[in-house]
């Protein structure tokens, strides 16, 4: 049985975990096992830039987190090494990020989500991954706004060189 203030500071860490979990639009859990420090140095500093936060968490800490949550299924994927990235703003980015870790490692590997409360698996977490960035989307409906835009332009000069011609 753990003492008081060993069981106080697991408290505060589930706690903890919960408020970063509830306000979470994305959460990624990865087997970690492998991995050089190097490597989760640099993949740290690209979350960062992501505004994302990865942690290496105990399973009996997370479980406790998530146990009072509306997050179901979540329980089976909290085997072996843990690592979590809680991702406050983008869906996509934290995805692409730890993706790219996962091919170029053999032993990095996605375990599940939670996508808005919801728990997704690898695959759809891959799908995130291989989405364009909020940027290249942006820039595409740009190109096609000025196309319309642009299209718009023509057809109503066409139209004003009509009228010209037959006044």
């Amino acid at each position: 049985m753990p003492n008081a203030k060993v069981l106080a500071k697991k408290q505060e860490d589930a706690k903890n975990l919960k408020e970063k979990f509830d306000k979470s639009k994305l959460v990624i859990l990865a087997d970690y096992r492998g991995i050089n420090v190097e490597d989760i140095t640099k993949m740290r500093a690209e979350l960062r830039k992501t505004d994302c936060e990865y942690i290496v968490a105990k399973n009996s800490t997370l479980r406790f987190a998530v146990k009072d949550s509306d997050i179901e299924g979540i329980s089976e994927y909290l085997e072996g090494p843990t690592a979590v990235t809680f991702s406050y703003d983008d869906y996509v980015a934290p995805a692409k990020v730890l993706y790219d870790y996962a091919e170029k490692s053999d032993f990095y590997k996605i375990k599940a989500g939670i996508m808005d409360g919801k728990v997704i698996s690898a695959d759809e977490i891959i799908k995130l991954a291989k989405l364009p960035s909020k940027e290249m989307l942006l820039t595409q409906l740009a190109t096609v706004l000025l196309a319309n835009i642009r299209n718009l332009a023509v057809v109503l000069d066409q139209a004003r060189e009509k009228q010209e011609e037959n006044a």
